[in-house]
């Protein structure tokens, strides 16, 4: 570390009632909801995108009931973040040459779409980001929460931004700026699936000592604007089965919404076992399959976006209180897996908390636990959406897709008509990291170059996905040894991460390529999407994701 790292002055610091981590729906919501039941605190969010949306990713059909809650007349709006409603919900298994479509009637209801919008996600958070600022609420984007502040006790104090203006060697440039403390009787979480800070807090206070292992999925999405003749607005399109084997859980999905756009994605489920996998060419493979690529004919892909979902579900939420703060939204893993769905939760996780944490601080309270928002969620509509659904991944993983699926679609059905289920709740078991076979007992996945749309590579997807970082600048992708990359993971998995990364990030190169000699591990971190895929699946937990400088990242201008 040099000299100048020593001496860097003090921060600067302010004071609020309450600090938020993260303008995504959960913290906006929220900051939203403590102005609205106690107008005179003081609360500011901080949010790493270069503005409120930047970095949210979601499918996205969204239930209404969080919006409903939070904001009764938001459908009113002149400025109404969505406006398609869905009305053609499609169910399809997918083989490699067709597929069929299962009958509605076959689903449960809970899996049933109308009555919910198709839009952009990243638009209902402007939205939300524009009603908090009008109540008083401070956003800050561009600031990245870098390190947790903590009292003599253990318990948080609040936040610090991330310095700016540091080089990659960690030196201060003459642009450097100190971050910022912002101090808090109560701080919250909000940095959806694998936040960093969110991480941190898990461990220190030992908050899933008494859950299951947390799950993930790595989601992809592209955003099209397609001809005419074949856009059906309010259509949603779900889809399992190929292009992954049976072995391999996760799904795909075509949403049609206004002006002429598709929101096409694909979801592979992060315990898999084979690590030739990659799941970006499943994507690919995915939209060339003959009842996905006639609908995106002709068109023009505008945007992509990967990212890390929670899976985990009923079983697998952790405490979420802790001295000081509390977790809330995809941070806590509210996520509802079959129907793919979190954003709705998020919001009323927000709701939740900042109810809780009003009244405490409304009864002289700080820097404690806030244990009635804990004991309150499962009792809630977050609770009733979450349990009956409790089985679905850890079936689908035990069992695969064509024997686990009509085993969780009868424990939904169970669950939906009589309030119980056959199996009780299902343990996940090992955590995705672990689930790696080495490459001595798989057959590797060989995958054909796909040179035409809609298929496209790592690299042109990353450049429209508008992702920039300042070069200059210490890399955020931190490995634990150097040497386990090409040591450990390359000859027992092929070293994973230049497969499992959406994004083209890792690489491993070689001094002599004909001869596969002299290999280095290369980390092209000016390339990430913030997906936090590596953070989770890397065999040897060697590689720890930390927020880049503030504004860095993907700018998604509609995902």
């Amino acid at each position: 570390m040099s000299e100048e790292i020593t001496e860097l002055p003090e921060r600067e610091g302010m004071d609020y009632d309450v600090a938020i981590v993260g303008a995504g729906p959960a913290g906006l919501a929220a900051a939203i909801r403590l102005k609205q039941v106690a107008p005179d605190l003081s609360v500011v969010v901080i949010e790493k995108g270069s503005e409120p949306g930047a970095h949210i990713l979601s499918g996205a059909v969204i239930d209404p009931i969080g919006l409903d809650r939070l904001l009764p007349s938001w459908r009113s709006h002149d400025e109404a973040p969505l406006k398609t409603q869905v009305h053609d919900d499609q169910f399809l298994l997918l083989s490699e040459k067709g597929g069929f479509r299962i009958p509605n009637i076959l689903m449960p209801k809970l899996m049933n779409n109308h009555g919910n919008f198709i839009g952009s996600l990243g638009n209902v958070v402007r939205f939300l980001a524009s009603e908090a600022e009008a109540l008083g609420v401070e956003i800050y984007p561009g600031f990245a929460g870098a390190e947790i502040l903590y009292g003599d006790k253990g318990e948080v104090l609040g936040v610090a931004t991330g310095d700016m203006g540091v080089d990659r060697d960690g030196t201060p440039k003459d642009s450097f700026t100190r971050g910022m403390e912002l101090r808090a009787k109560y701080t919250l979480f909000a940095e959806g699936a694998r936040g960093s800070l969110s991480k941190q807090v898990l461990a220190k206070y030992d908050l899933c000592k008494n859950s299951d292992v947390q799950k993930f999925g790595i989601g992809f999405k592209e955003l099209w604007r397609i001809p005419k003749e074949k856009h059906h607005p309010g259509r949603v399109q779900h889809s399992f089965g190929w292009p992954l084997q049976s072995d391999t859980g996760g799904g795909s999905f075509l949403y049609h919404f206004e002006d002429g756009l598709v929101s096409v994605g694909f979801v592979v489920h992060l315990n898999y076992s084979n690590p030739t996998l990659s799941p970006f060419d499943e994507f690919q493979r995915f939209k060339c399959h003959p009842m996905v690529a006639p609908t995106l004919e002709g068109g023009e892909r505008l945007a992509y976006g990967a990212r890390a979902l929670t899976e985990g579900g009923w079983q697998s939420v952790p405490k979420l209180v802790f001295p000081g703060g509390a977790l809330i939204g995809c941070a806590a893993g509210f996520m509802n897996v079959p129907r793919i769905k979190g954003s709705h939760n998020a919001i009323l996780s927000g709701m939740l908390a900042a109810e809780h944490v009003a009244a405490a601080i409304a009864e002289g309270r700080a820097h404690d636990e806030v244990s009635a928002y804990d004991a309150a969620w499962r009792a809630s509509d977050i609770g009733r959406d979450l349990k009956p659904v409790r089985n679905v991944k850890p079936i689908w993983s035990k069992l695969g897709t064509y024997l686990g699926a009509p085993l969780f679609g009868l424990d939904m059905w169970t669950n939906e008509l009589f309030g119980f289920s056959f199996f009780g709740t299902v343990k996940h078991g090992k955590p995705d990291h672990a689930c790696l076979k080495p490459l001595s007992e798989v057959t590797p996945l060989v995958y054909q170059k796909l040179t035409q749309k809609p298929a496209f590579d790592k690299l042109s997807s990353v450049f429209v996905s508008n992702t920039n970082h300042e070069e200059d600048q210490p890399v955020h992708l931190k490995l634990a040894d150097p040497s386990i990359p090409i040591e450990q993971n390359l000859p027992i998995y092929g070293e994973p991460a230049r497969l499992y990364c959406p994004a083209g990030v890792y690489e491993v190169v070689y001094g002599d390529e004909e001869a596969k000699a002299d290999p280095r591990f290369v980390i092209n971190a000016q390339n990430c999407v913030h997906c936090k895929t590596c953070d989770i699946k890397d065999p040897a937990q060697n590689i720890t994701w930390v927020p880049p400088e503030g504004g860095g990242g993907p700018n998604y201008p509609n995902m």
